[in-house]
């Protein structure tokens, strides 16, 4: 019996042996040298800057390394997007430049980076830095913020990740559309990854992003919320630390006070506070110990409170696709053995969005509810029931007046009785489509001063150029989160209290 175990002992052995050479084989041919794209990244530059106008010249660092096909395929239209934004909002003119005492030609850096079990794409440029002051009032616009909330200049900068958010006085075809870095996230996130951001004024910005080596296998912490089961990205774990029931308990009756760990200062939060207001962090006296998950971004650390631990896996990182794609802290989905699917998270992403929500409860306190003192009016114009019956109603619960129009016609007949302080405009209708709607408006003395915000399902460059180009102010996307929506809104209505 005892020969019969070992051999049954050596045979597993065997086994795993061939099954890791295997995975590794297959690993192997999926990778693919950063240097294949390459030749469309300096394409793209010498065509940005022509249209710019400016001199910038492209480094690159390591692109011999490989990374992931899949990976590469899916971060090469972020890529691209980012390195526009350095070109068109970080590097300055040539005058410019001289006149700070700078090389005539701007730099723009990406590099790659192997580090453990990850890839670190980074991209830098010299140019003049993000203008964190001009994000932290634009935030204060969007009710993302009050002017006396306490956040740092790192915490401030994530606000460019929001959906809509833009600082840009102007809108051109190669940026200022208020798009594009909170699809950048999204993207990053949809691939276990995450993005980090340096900057100094005058001497440029730093974007990290940091990738798995290859999508197809990830480790990940499984942790518990109540009966639920969540997956942590291991590299996004610093630790798992224990502390008593009586300590975790001083952590929540004085919020200021921090978990001292190996040199750190951890503010202690619960993650099923995190996923929903109506969870209260759990104390059990009689237990010895609770257990919080350690991490960390460039300015704070956090120990956040799990109710259990269910060791560690091997996962697939699945896209939970567009309809989740904005919800804050959700980087995608698993599919376990047991045929149970959990739900990936980005803890940081989750306590940003925390913090963000915290603020809006402050511009709630001090301009009272986000009620109409005299109920503004919203022009709703699609020619879908649904939506009209839906959108209209949330309007009508946050306090404004709704006017509703089945197409462009009834629209544009409506408009000569009436003038909404609004429109929610729709681009594929019978009749007349929003494009024309959008035209006569804006063409219109009486009628171009009204904000049009377009709602569509056509989000491709080519229609949002379109939309902007005819003087569309904002352009979003369906499906829409209603805070969403109410944002932009309000960032083109005066919210007063009821």
């Amino acid at each position: 019996l005892a020969d019969k175990a070992r051999g049954a002992e050596s045979q597993l052995l065997t086994q795993s042996r061939i099954n890791t050479d295997l995975q590794e084989r297959l690993m192997r041919t999926r990778m693919v040298p950063f240097s294949r794209i390459v030749p469309r990244l300096r394409r793209m530059v010498r065509q940005v800057s022509d249209e710019l106008g400016k001199d910038v010249e492209l480094i690159l660092a390591n692109v011999d390394g490989e990374m992931d096909r899949s990976v590469m395929e899916q971060m090469l239209p972020p890529l691209e997007h980012m390195i526009r934004n350095s070109i068109d909002h970080g590097i300055e003119s040539s005058e410019e430049r001289l006149e700070l005492g700078k090389p005539e030609a701007g730099v723009v850096s990406v590099g790659l980076i192997r580090e453990g079990g990850d890839i670190l794409l980074q991209l830098s440029d010299d140019g003049r830095g993000l203008n964190v002051e001009a994000i932290r009032l634009r935030a204060i616009e969007l009710g993302l913020m009050t002017e006396d909330s306490e956040l740092d200049h790192q915490e401030v900068i994530q606000f460019i990740f929001q959906s809509g958010f833009s600082t840009s006085q102007k809108v051109t075809h190669v940026s200022g559309r208020g798009i594009g870095m909170d699809v950048v996230n999204s993207q990053v996130r949809e691939l276990g990854g995450s993005v980090q951001i340096t900057t100094k004024k005058g001497e440029g910005s730093q974007f990290t992003v940091r990738l798995p080596f290859t999508v197809s296998v990830n480790r990940a912490l499984m942790i518990e919320v109540g009966e639920d089961l969540f997956a942590l990205p291991l590299n996004s774990v610093d630790g798992v630390v224990r502390v008593s029931a009586m300590e975790l308990e001083h952590y929540y009756r004085f919020p200021d006070a921090r978990l001292e760990y190996a040199g750190g200062n951890y503010e202690v939060r619960y993650l099923g506070s995190l996923l929903s207001d109506e969870l209260t962090p759990k104390i059990d006296m009689s237990t010895e110990s609770a257990l919080l998950v350690l991490v960390h971004s460039k300015t704070r650390s956090y120990a956040v409170q799990v109710d259990g631990l269910a060791g560690s896996n091997e996962i697939v990182v699945k896209s939970l696709g567009p309809q989740f794609s904005r919800v804050p802290g959700l980087s995608g989905a698993t599919l376990l053995g047991d045929g149970r699917v959990v739900v990936i998270l980005d803890l940081l992403a989750l306590l940003r969005a925390q913090a963000t929500a915290r603020a809006g409860v402050e511009v709630l306190n001090t301009q009272g509810s986000l009620k109409q003192s005299v109920a503004s009016t919203v022009m709703v114009v699609d020619d879908s029931v649904t939506v009209r019956k839906v959108t209209g109603r949330f309007l009508e619960r946050e306090g404004f007046n709704v006017i509703t129009a089945r197409d462009g016609v009834e629209a544009m007949k409506l408009l000569q009785d009436q003038l909404p302080d609004l429109i929610l405009l729709d681009i594929e209708m019978p009749r007349m489509d929003g494009f024309e709607v959008a035209r006569r408006v804006k063409g219109n003395e009486e009628l171009k001063k009204i904000p049009i915000i377009m709602i569509t399902s056509r989000t491709g460059e080519k229609h949002r150029d379109r939309a902007l180009a005819l003087g569309v102010e904002q352009y979003l996307g369906k499906p829409y989160q209603e805070e969403t929506l109410l944002e932009a809104i309000s960032a083109f209505i005066g919210v007063t209290a009821e």
